[in-house]
C-alpha cells in the first residue's frame, strides 16, 4: 500500500508560488494597461473607443502591443529566477522602458514610412499597413525582451 506523504515545506512553497503568480500578474496587468494608454495617448484618434467599436486595424495594433508587452514581462521574470523582489522590480523597470521604446519606434516608423497611422486605425476596413505597425510592436517587444535576457 502506498502512503501519500508530502515534504514538510510543500505547503509554504505552494503558498509562495501562488503569491508570486498574483504579484507578477498585477505587475503584468499594470504594465499592459499603462502600455495601452501610452499607445492610446500617442496615437492619433481615440484608440480605446476604436477598439471597443471593433475597428479592425485598431484591434490589430492594440493586440500586438499587448503581446509584445507580455514578452517583456515574461523574460524579465525569467531573468530573476528565485528572487521575487528583484523580479518584480526588474519587470516593472524593463516594462516601462519597453513601453517607451515601442511608442518611440512606432512614431519613428510612422515618420519614416509616411504612414498616417491615425487614419489607418480609424478605418472600418482592414488596412494592410496595420500589419506593419503590429509587426513593429511585436518585433520591438522581442528585441527588448531578449535584451533583458
Amino acid at each position: 500500500m502506498y502512503e501519500l506523504a508530502l515534504d514538510p515545506g510543500f505547503g509554504s512553497a505552494i503558498g509562495r508560488g501562488i503569491g508570486a503568480i498574483a504579484l507578477y500578474a498585477v505587475v503584468g496587468l499594470v504594465l499592459m494597461v499603462f502600455g495601452f494608454y501610452a499607445i492610446d495617448w500617442t496615437t492619433p484618434g481615440k484608440l480605446s473607443l476604436l477598439v471597443r467599436n471593433g475597428a479592425p486595424n485598431a484591434v490589430i495594433v492594440t493586440a500586438s502591443g499587448l503581446v509584445s508587452m507580455a514578452f517583456i514581462v515574461v523574460v524579465a521574470i525569467l531573468s530573476a529566477v528565485g528572487k521575487l523582489d528583484e523580479g518584480l522590480l526588474t519587470s516593472l523597470i524593463y516594462g516601462i522602458v519597453g513601453i517607451i521604446v515601442q511608442v518611440a519606434a512606432v512614431r519613428l516608423l510612422e515618420w519614416v514610412t509616411r504612414l498616417d497611422i491615425g487614419s489607418i486605425i480609424e478605418s472600418d476596413e482592414f488596412a494592410p499597413a496595420s500589419v506593419v505597425v503590429a509587426a513593429a510592436h511585436f518585433s520591438l517587444g522581442l528585441v527588448v525582451a531578449f535584451a533583458i535576457w
